[in-house]
């Protein structure tokens, strides 16, 4: 059960973008980020964790794990991460997130026509294994998505250097719409701890409505919570702010 009152969200939400777009507007469109602190949780005991929550789609689990989390897929099979849980979030919070497409000839001319960036076979098998190649290409893009009948060749053309960026792509079949797995991928948040006991995410940005920054942070909150050992009891604190303005606090 939530600890978020949902009007009280609403006032922080209200007063950040006050401050954002009325008070000190920028240059450019700021961040919503959500902050957590937590409490009563080793690092280096417990579990560290990661997991990701996303808009739409069904995950591929090769193994997965048996959490009872209702709302939530679960699985161990996330490139690096040591598991994932997939739920969603209605608004995307990065629109301008970079995401390449690599595919198979059809998909390669579906991406040019909507224009997104593609690479297909004979561009990846250019990068030779190259670590050096391939970690540039993984800090170029934000995201990948590969057509079915390239995504299992990934690790034998390219080596496992997207899967240690924890970029390795999601499936595209022909069925799909390209554009609507862009957006899916666009929609997806990751939290991931690993020796420190603060977190943070994007969950939107200041153009985006009080509304819709309510909806994604009360889902980034309860997904969160989901992963904790003892759940509320682990959460010390939890803020949210725009790139340049003050944090509020929302528990």
């Amino acid at each position: 059960m939530s600890k978020i009152n949902r009007e009280s969200l609403r006032e922080n939400v209200d007063s950040m973008l006050k401050y954002s777009l009325e008070e000190k507007k920028r240059k450019f469109t700021e961040s919503v980020e959500l902050q957590i602190s937590l409490k009563n949780y080793d690092p280096q005991k417990d579990k560290r964790f990661a997991g990701t929550v996303k808009e739409l789609g069904i995950a591929q689990w090769t193994s997965p794990r048996v959490l009872n989390l209702e709302g939530y897929s679960v699985g161990n099979t996330c490139g690096s991460l040591d598991f994932c849980m997939l739920s969603r979030l209605k608004y995307i919070p990065r629109p301008k997130m970079k995401v390449c497409v690599l595919g198979d000839q059809q998909h390669c001319d579906e991406a040019k026509a909507n224009e997104v960036p593609c690479m297909d076979v004979e561009a990846l098998k250019k990068l030779n294994k190259n670590k050096k190649l391939v970690k540039k290409l993984a800090k170029k893009y934000d995201a990948f998505i590969a057509s079915d009948s390239l995504i299992k060749q990934i690790p034998r053309i390219v080596g496992p250097g997207l899967n240690k960026a924890g970029k390795f792509p999601t499936m595209l079949t022909h069925s799909d719409s390209m554009i609507s797995k862009v957006n899916e991928v666009k929609a997806t948040i990751r939290f991931q701890m690993k020796k420190v006991l603060c977190l943070a995410v994007a969950v939107g940005h200041v153009n985006m409505s009080t509304e819709e920054l309510v909806s994604n942070i009360m889902m980034a909150i309860n997904f969160l919570v989901s992963l904790l050992k003892k759940n509320w009891q682990n959460v010390r604190a939890l803020y949210v702010k725009s790139t340049m303005g003050p944090a509020h606090r929302i528990y």
